[in-house]
């Protein structure tokens, strides 16, 4: 005796069909899922990923104020830290806009991406020379004690 399996042209019930192939996956040890369990299952696993993400601290560095010399800058970690005149500091991203490439390069009263080019003045973030359109990404900066602390 031979099992008969029904196909759509034998079986004029489409949702026989459909329920025998779902007994046919539960005979065997495996499970259906239906299109609402797949995308639940889907959307929260990655919510989960994304709040994984979202729970990343920002990152900081600190530098004592006389580490940074007047009309220039120094690089701490992911930051630029610039004095343009004395007393007044400023803070940014290192990281370039152009191409997230990391700024490496002081010259003076300006910093540089060295993996294109692009050059930035310190006093507010500027492009003075692309391909970079974009200026500097501003970081936040407080200062306790003589220490600069940087986040962003």
């Amino acid at each position: 005796m031979t099992d008969s399996v029904p196909t759509p042209s034998s079986n004029p019930n489409p949702n026989a069909t459909a329920n025998s192939a779902s007994q046919r996956l539960k005979d065997l040890g495996q499970h259906s899922c239906s299109r609402r369990l797949f995308l639940l299952g889907t959307g929260t696993t990655i919510a989960g990923a994304l709040l994984a993400a979202c729970g990343n601290e920002a990152p900081t560095a600190e530098v004592s104020e006389a580490d940074v010399p007047v009309g220039s800058a120094v690089i701490v970690g992911n930051f630029i830290v610039a004095q343009p005149k004395e007393g007044r500091f400023v803070a940014y991203s290192a990281a370039c806009p152009h191409q997230r490439s990391k700024i490496t390069k002081v010259q003076g009263d300006t910093v540089m991406c060295t993996a294109h080019g692009s050059v930035f003045r310190i006093d507010d973030g500027s492009v003075v020379s692309g391909p970079s359109r974009d200026p500097l990404y501003p970081a936040s900066l407080s200062e306790s004690d003589g220490t600069l602390n940087v986040s962003g």
